[in-house]
């Protein structure tokens, strides 16, 4: 997957949580965040209010704290709890692969956390074709 960060778009962000398997979008807030569940559980959240695009993604906690050192453009978890969640607020600086692995992370994160039942339900599933 290329590291243009030309790519990293709301549609190309959108695209790419919906292609992991489980995954459902939602807009529970109203029409200004959308939401992204694997199995009913939240692994990230786009704002649309905002005038550049962000990511709120759930992140290990002494992780979390070493990305915000090390990025600028990656802050406390906006509405979240601030020891699991980062918002990362685009910068060209920031390659296209740190955020494509930070959404893979937060998805695995979260679905490692799902019940057994769950997990057994999500490894059945099949991989989305509409890899982006």
């Amino acid at each position: 997957m290329p590291c243009d960060y030309k790519r990293m778009t709301l549609e190309f962000a959108r695209n790419y949580c919906l292609s992991k398997p489980g995954v459902t979008e939602e807009m529970p807030f109203g029409d200004t965040v959308l939401v992204y569940k694997v199995m009913g559980k939240i692994f990230a959240l786009i704002p649309l209010d905002t005038p550049e695009l962000q990511m709120n993604l759930k992140c290990d906690p002494e992780g979390a704290v070493d990305l915000r050192a090390e990025w600028s453009c990656v802050l406390p978890g906006y509405h979240m709890n601030k020891r699991h969640w980062n918002t990362i607020v685009a910068d060209y600086a920031l390659p296209d692969r740190l955020w494509l692995s930070w959404i893979d992370d937060s998805y695995r994160l979260v679905s490692h956390s799902l019940s057994r039942k769950l997990q057994a339900e999500l490894s059945q599933l099949p991989p989305s074709d509409d890899l982006v």
